[in-house]
């Protein structure tokens, strides 16, 4: 350590009269390379992001080709469906392969969502829910098969956010899509509706 002759004591072999290498006012040599370090990350997954994004949009946009718009002008042809209620059984029907028509059932209510083919279509990304109960799917964010059930499901076990979860999807289709029955429970009776009924509700969702 010397005086510099102003009363301040600088480290021998620095000129800058400071601590360290850096000098006054800059950071140390790591720290720049440690902002260069978290910039590549960020680019690296920004790169990851849009790679994940082109490949769905192989995957699933290129699929809504000529076959897609041909399914889409099929269901834009079909006639409004008349209410009934329906057994998982006869749900399954409606898959989108078996019958053009593609139902789903959500919280026991069952929605015609033929006009969403590039999505719950046998090709579309929630084909696997098309003639099938979503509920616990949708509450829980599974996309396999682990989500369906091949008998009725009461969700008695699912906890209170997913049941709110299940609830605000129930919503969500019912805003966007034709209500078109209840999913039965086991020995359950179907519902008679009226046309009076059916073209109350359906004025009512338009």
């Amino acid at each position: 350590m010397a005086d510099d002759g102003d009363g301040r004591l600088r480290t021998e072999g620095s000129s800058d009269g400071g601590l360290g290498s850096g000098g006054a006012g800059e950071p140390p040599a790591g720290a720049a390379a440690v902002v260069g370090g978290e910039m590549l990350l960020n680019v690296g997954l920004l790169a990851l992001a849009l790679l994940a994004a082109y490949r769905l949009y192989l995957r699933w946009g290129t699929r809504s080709g000529p076959g897609g718009a041909a399914r889409q002008s099929q269901a834009a042809a079909l006639p409004r469906m008349k209410r009934r209620d329906f057994s998982l059984e006869q749900l399954r029907e409606f898959d989108g392969a078996r019958n053009p028509r593609i139902l789903l059932a959500v919280n026991g209510k069952v929605f015609d969502v033929t006009k969403g083919c590039k999505f719950y279509g046998p090709e579309g990304p929630y084909g696997i829910f098309a003639g099938r109960d979503a509920s616990r799917g949708l509450a829980t964010f599974c996309l396999d098969k682990d989500a369906l059930r091949d008998e009725y499901d009461d969700l008695s076990d699912l906890n209170a956010v997913q049941m709110e979860s299940v609830r605000e999807w129930e919503m969500q289709f019912k805003e966007k899509y034709d209500y078109v029955g209840r999913l039965l429970k086991p020995g359950e009776e179907p519902s008679e509706y009226t046309d009076e009924e059916d073209t109350k509700d359906h004025t009512k969702q338009e």
